[in-house]
């Protein structure tokens, strides 16, 4: 594939290979002492290194790298959907941590497999690209490693920035080193954004203009969330004909409003139960204490309990299981949104056919929000008096809550149709015949 000469190399470049030279034995003591913990056998430990351990597989093979576990199974949907469009192709996914390699493995599509990244540095990167020799190459959000990029794209491979978000904080970091910044922008042959804001903040950071494309954000388009039906079976038949609302992703100083909200709310309502699943389980003591300090009855999911006909409060204070939820209640509020933490990803309960309350903490998804507003598929809160207000509009009004439920559908809808531009847009980066040189 024929493309310009990059911009060259710069001192903070060179100095930063360096440096990743010397802390290298410490990056992998640490790195492996987490998979070790984890119980990961030797071979998967030393992926960090560049070591494979499986095969390359014969054929054109596309390289997906995405940070954790959102954006790991964030690209799943698309994989599967250029899979269909390039039957001949196969997929890697690298990511950094147990847990997403773990989740990944449970719904991986076709002839895909799973690998930790090489820490980067240039052995690990070199021993790593020698093997698997990738014919694309597909950076998630801004996980940017400037030696993976750097020395992936010397072999000859395309590579693209997909999904690109960058934080206001990284923006400002990236434009005080212009040329760094132009540089490490400077291997992607295309760069899709999420939002026009990202667009407009990779040009001031010296990305080319014509290789900017706006695209959805995969998180809307990933497949819904599992959904237990024997779990649902139980809570809905020991719930009952009373009503629910789902407050969702709870963070440390916003269950205090989710609680006076609903206490507000038993009034007009008094058969109404609140789930509540805060984001980290773990807290799920705290919050327990939170809700009885309410004057409020509670049973909590993490000790075998189902809601009784009284029971208030139903604390859903395990993992895995926000999908259930949704699918037992489409009126959602969704934490970390009450406080200044950036919101979480709205798309899941939409996708499950759900309506969104949020605060306006939301700044991470602050494009999108903006968009579900307008269209009335979501809706703001700044206190527990308002979002009384909304949780009780969408109970008392169903033909409202209805019309919110169905504009949130079709934004999804919208989502998917851009997605199949995206796999265009990637699949004709894709060399015809396999094998950049490695």
């Amino acid at each position: 594939m024929s493309r310009t000469a990059p911009a060259r190399a710069t001192l903070l470049y060179s100095l930063y290979c360096g440096a990743s030279a010397l802390i290298a034995p410490f990056a992998w003591r640490k790195v492996a002492g987490k998979l070790r913990d984890y119980g990961l056998p030797e071979d998967r430990v030393r992926e960090r290194l560049g070591h494979a351990s499986l095969p390359r597989p014969a054929g054109r093979l596309i390289w997906f790298h995405a940070a954790s576990v959102g954006e790991s199974l964030s690209v799943l949907t698309l994989i599967a959907r250029m899979g269909e469009q390039a039957p001949d192709a196969e997929f890697l996914i690298t990511s950094g941590t147990p847990t997403s390699a773990e989740l990944i493995a449970k719904r991986m599509p076709p002839r895909c497999r799973h690998q930790f990244p090489p820490l980067d540095t240039a052995a690990a990167v070199d021993r790593f690209l020698a093997h698997w020799r990738p014919d694309l190459g597909v950076f998630v959000e801004s996980e940017l490693w400037p030696q993976m990029l750097v020395r992936a794209r010397k072999t000859g491979c395309p590579l693209v920035l997909l999904n690109a978000r960058l934080s206001d904080k990284s923006v400002a970091g990236w434009t005080k080193r212009p040329d760094t910044a132009r540089f490490i922008l400077d291997q992607f042959d295309l760069l899709v954004t999420q939002n026009r804001k990202t667009a407009a903040n990779l040009k001031a950071m010296g990305a080319a203009p014509d290789r900017i494309r706006p695209g959805s954000n995969l998180k809307a388009v990933s497949a819904p969330l599992p959904v237990d039906q024997d779990t649902l079976a139980k809570v809905r038949g020991s719930i009952g004909e009373r009503p629910v609302w789902v407050a969702s992703s709870t963070h440390d100083g916003e269950e205090e409003t989710v609680l006076e909200a609903h206490k507000a709310l038993l009034k007009q309502h008094p058969g109404l139960c609140l789930l509540l699943a805060p984001r980290h389980p773990e807290r799920g003591g705290k919050v327990e204490a939170l809700v009885k300090q309410a004057g409020l009855s509670c049973a909590r999911r993490s000790k075998g309990v189902l809601p009784g006909t009284q029971t208030q409060v139903y604390l859903a204070d395990t993992l895995g299981e926000v999908g259930t939820w949704y699918a037992l209640c489409p009126l959602v509020f969704l934490g970390g949104s009450l406080r200044d933490i950036g919101g979480h990803n709205p798309f899941e309960p939409m996708q499950a056919g759900a309506a969104v309350i949020t605060g306006t903490g939301h700044y991470n998804f602050a494009e999108t929000y903006a968009e579900l507003t307008a269209l009335g598929a979501a809706a703001e809160v700044r206190t527990a008096a308002e979002l009384a207000d909304q949780v009780a509009q969408w109970l008392e009004k169903p033909e409202v809550f209805q019309s919110a439920r169905d504009a949130a559908a079709q934004f999804i809808s919208r989502q998917s149709d851009q997605l199949d531009t995206t796999v265009d847009a990637l699949l004709a980066l894709l060399p015809h015949e396999g094998g950049c040189d490695g």
